[in-house]
């Protein structure tokens, strides 16, 4: 089995009209919104073997936060310029390399084309994932470049906006 977990960076600043976009930082609400995507994935006993971020800081600066929560070395999180420049197709030209012991990949990237990319394997679309939200699939699979033609089991789509409503807050 093999368990994907694709992820929305968090909300990030628009502040300042002349910063680059990959440059523009997470603001205090998006950071916690992702504790509280944090805390659903230490309910749901997560853990990854690799962490794929776009190389913008918001998408780096979320993936730090789930790393350092799962207790992941975030000097490990490998930054994939095509995540942030790339469409579905790019996304996917990733998983080839994948070594066959990664059970776990977490990918940080941005919309649309996270969505996008969400929407080849989920079996039910979705129209978009917001800020800080959170897909989980798994695969029958036994290798990364198996997962195509593997029956896929989607174990959760998740908000911080789904996680709060659930709380009855």
């Amino acid at each position: 089995m093999k368990t994907l977990y694709l992820v929305r960076h968090a909300k990030a600043s628009l502040d300042n009209p002349l910063e680059r976009d990959l440059d523009r930082p997470l603001i205090e609400s998006g950071i916690k919104r992702t504790r509280q995507v944090i805390e659903y994935l230490h309910k749901k006993q997560a853990s990854v073997d690799l962490i794929l971020s776009s190389p913008a800081v918001r998408a780096f600066e979320t993936a730090s936060y789930i790393a350092h929560a799962l207790h992941y070395p975030t000097e490990n999180i490998k930054i994939e310029r095509t995540i942030y420049t790339g469409d579905t197709d790019k996304i996917a030209d990733l998983f080839y390399d994948l070594s066959k012991k990664i059970g776990s990949l977490m990918i940080v990237g941005h919309n649309p084309s996270i969505t996008n990319f969400a929407n080849l394997l989920l079996p039910e679309p979705i129209d978009y994932l917001p800020t800080s939200g959170l897909v989980c699939l798994q695969f029958e699979a036994k290798t990364w470049d198996e997962i195509w033609q593997a029956k896929i089991i989607t174990n959760f789509v998740v908000s911080s906006r789904m996680i709060k409503d659930d709380k009855g807050e």
